[in-house]
């Protein structure tokens, strides 16, 4: 199951008839899983978008019993432990007051992956939780212990206030993309190439989320194609607090824009919005230290129609090897599959901008090549350094992180 939804996620997980598929119909308020007294009934996972109050809209998945056997139960185990490091909130379903093997492992991985959970005692009308079972876990993993009970959900909005109060802010209160760098009615120009990778009847996301973001913060947002900018540049009044432009023409914008006007690219946004920024950062200049032989890794968060203009699988192979001069091996991975080999076997890993997916998903995407000392950029970085225009393009960022280290030394 591939992560394509940018609201937070919330994962169920548990044994088989435990009750996870009842649990998700209960806070769903509708049918959205099969429910059977057979174990194994859930094959695979499934989800659901909700509302929850103090979050808004989530996405509800439903796994696979953790304790699933033989060949096909384990690929479907596996495929449950896979969601783990999709996921902004757990929600692990015990029963009968026993919390074995398989709950120990599952939270192991829930620390891994930075994973805050919930246990929930379901089925308690057939059997209480037992207070000294809940305090010993309360103590051992200071997370919530919840008895719950699917037949008869009472407490209800109770679970789901404790819900509201574990999933991570960070989740669901989205930072503004560029509002720490605009000023109220100041004007943004955003140039916006219509391409054979443009999608037919509407912008791309990047494009549609930052101009809603200037408008949100009292701005003015100028929209044009790179084919006008020229044109627009003479007419415009007041000249622009910042330019932002689609990374596959940032060489042709970089010439065009003049140089007291600070300029950045869609794909810059979303490094530092929603990328792992500082590690973008550090691992950037890695591209100038590529040798004959290398592994490339590119990794696509969307799944989508190829074109012969593809940016992940064309575009940046050729820049590279121009870039590089050297003899360079590429593997691209889309949505949220398994990376081939060890991350050990490739050199750098160049990740796109992460529109389709959240945070969480990102970072976690990331984190063994940065656990495993693998440098790691972003699409519009790598662009922007290839062309020799990266110092512009992320000092509009820079200069905001210097001003926060001078105020914190104040």
């Amino acid at each position: 199951m591939k992560g394509k939804d940018s609201k937070p996620h919330i994962g169920i997980f548990g044994k088989r008839n435990n009750g996870k598929s009842s649990l998700i119909n209960v806070l769903c308020d509708q049918e959205i899983a099969i429910v059977s007294e057979n174990a194994g009934t859930t094959t695979d996972p499934v989800k659901k978008s909700i509302e929850i109050p103090g979050i808004g809209p989530v996405v509800m998945i439903d796994t696979a019993g953790m304790d699933d056997s033989g060949d096909l139960g384990k690929k479907r185990v596996n495929r449950s432990k896979e969601m783990i490091r999709t996921i902004d909130l757990a929600l692990l379903i015990i029963t009968e007051n026993y919390f074995g093997n398989t709950e120990r492992l599952l939270v192991e991985t829930f620390f891994k992956w930075e994973v805050p959970f919930i246990i929930i005692h379901n089925k308690s009308d057939l059997v209480s939780l037992d207070n000294k079972f809940a305090s010993n876990l309360i103590n051992l993993y200071e997370i919530p212990v919840f008895e719950f009970s699917t037949i008869n959900p009472y407490n209800k909005e109770e679970l789901v206030g404790v819900i509201s109060d574990t999933i991570p802010e960070t989740a669901y209160l989205f930072k503004s993309l560029i509002g720490d760098i605009i000023n109220k009615d100041d004007l943004v120009l955003l140039i916006t190439p219509i391409d054979a990778e443009a999608p037919e009847g509407r912008m791309i996301l990047p494009q549609v989320q930052l101009l809603k973001d200037i408008l949100d913060n009292d701005a003015v947002a100028v929209v044009t194609k790179e084919t006008e900018l020229n044109s627009i540049l003479k007419r415009l009044q007041p000249r622009p607090a910042l330019a932002v432009t689609d990374s596959q023409v940032f060489e042709m914008v970089n010439s065009a824009i003049p140089n007291d006007i600070p300029l950045t690219s869609f794909s810059t946004v979303l490094a530092r919005y929603k990328g792992d920024f500082e590690n973008y950062l550090k691992g950037t200049p890695h591209l100038s230290k590529l040798k004959d032989g290398d592994k490339i890794l590119i990794l696509e968060s969307c799944t989508h129609h190829v074109s012969c203009d593809d940016i992940g699988r064309e575009k940046i192979p050729n820049w590279l090897n121009k870039f590089s001069g050297k003899k360079l091996q590429y593997e691209v991975v889309a949505g949220l599959s398994g990376i081939p080999g060890k991350i050990e076997d490739y050199s750098i890993v160049i990740q796109c901008g992460g529109c389709m997916i959240t945070r969480k998903q990102l970072i976690n995407r990331l984190k063994p090549a940065v656990e495993a000392g693998i440098p790691v950029t972003n699409y519009g970085m790598a662009i922007a350094y290839m062309h020799e225009i990266y110092e512009r393009a992320i000092a509009p960022f820079i200069k905001k992180i210097d001003n926060n280290q001078k105020l914190r030394n104040d």
